[in-house]
């Protein structure tokens, strides 16, 4: 064991026990999931930012790669009341950070009462209070890393699957799960860089666009924003998460920063048209504001009424703010990628080569 620090944007300073060493920054944010602790650490959602965990025990079912979202850890670091010894392993394998002992009760009602704020974590032998102060003075400094796709997006074109239904998915820091699905359902996912051009995607001459989730502004995947932009009506176009905000950019809408965002996986939302509720996992910061002209409101988070669900029948576009490849659970939503290659039935839109 040895000595953390985590020095808030409030002035204060918490002592914790550290468990995996290392000194870093970032914004401090919590998710309310009691398990899923594998698919949130590895979520590029997450990059750049601390995660604290509201759950009292995490790592008490072990670390199994199968659950991995992606190949590494994305969080600056990670918060717990009690972190097991798999867990705390694990992060210590991958260079994060990480410290429990802390009541975590607390820093999450502090986080809803004040919003999301930047932290300074010190965790090692010899580290003091101002060590953590000293990581929370460079992280005010700092504005937010406007290419923080280029951390969490694939390098090159990558194919899974070899089903009837092209798939280009743009990546902006995608969950593997979302390929699972689309794969599952007899497609071909041709995963994309987020910087993804016009020339590239007519390369693969998709039966359907979908633009995944990722981390930060949706103002900063501006590549992401101009395909949908210039295609919307030639090719059926999807979206999640962060998806959703840089279709609803792309069409007319405005997208603006959360007090705390959503995260976790007892997020209720309601459809308009069924009145059905569906509880729904979650991690975004940021949120449609307004739709726009082009794209109606489908569904609605039932605790504060932002916008999980957006669509356009005849331009055949359709996404989600939540994660309805559900990882972690629950399960209520999985029909959405059913409804989305259901899009690409009806005819064949072809992707313009200009």
């Amino acid at each position: 064991m040895s000595d953390a620090y985590l020095a808030l944007e409030d002035g204060r300073v918490i002592e914790a026990r550290g468990r995996a060493p290392g000194r870093t920054r970032g914004e401090l944010v919590f998710t309310t999931a009691y398990t899923g602790y594998e698919e949130s650490l590895t979520d590029p959602s997450y990059e750049e930012q601390v995660l604290t965990f509201s759950y009292p025990l995490i790592g008490n079912y072990g670390v199994r790669e199968e659950r991995f979202e992606s190949d590494r850890v994305h969080p600056r670091a990670a918060i717990a009341h009690e972190f097991t010894d798999d867990a705390v392993e694990w992060l210590e394998s991958e260079n994060v950070p990480a410290l429990d002992h802390i009541d975590t009760r607390d820093l999450v009602t502090s986080i809803r009462e004040e919003g999301a704020m930047k932290c300074g974590i010190a965790v090692g032998e010899d580290v003091t209070p101002a060590d953590a102060e000293a990581e929370l003075e460079q992280c005010k400094g700092m504005s937010e890393h406007v290419d923080i796709g280029k951390r969490v997006s694939t390098v090159e074109h990558t194919t899974y699957g070899d089903g009837d239904t092209d798939v280009a998915l743009v990546d902006c820091g995608a969950k593997m799960s979302i390929v699972d699905s689309l794969v599952e359902r007899d497609a071909s996912v041709h995963v994309l860089p987020y910087d993804t051009t016009s020339d590239d995607l007519a390369a693969v001459d998709p039966d359907l666009l979908f633009i995944s989730n990722g981390p930060g502004d949706p103002a900063n995947f501006e590549a992401a924003q101009e395909l949908v932009e210039a295609h919307v009506g030639e090719v059926p176009i999807a979206g999640i998460c962060l998806g959703q905000q840089v279709v609803a950019r792309a069409l007319g809408g405005t997208t603006e920063k959360m007090d705390f965002g959503h995260r976790g996986v007892n997020q209720p939302v309601r459809d308009l048209d069924t009145g059905k509720v569906v509880m729904t996992t979650q991690n975004h910061g940021y949120t449609v504001g307004e739709p726009g002209d082009e794209l109606d409101v489908k569904q609605v988070n039932v605790n504060d009424g932002t916008a999980e669900g957006l669509a356009n029948d005849d331009l055949d576009v359709i996404t989600r703010q939540y994660h309805p490849e559900a990882h972690p659970g629950p399960h209520d939503s999985l029909g959405f990628f059913d409804d989305v290659l259901a899009m690409t039935g009806e005819s064949r839109h072809v992707v313009a080569d200009d």
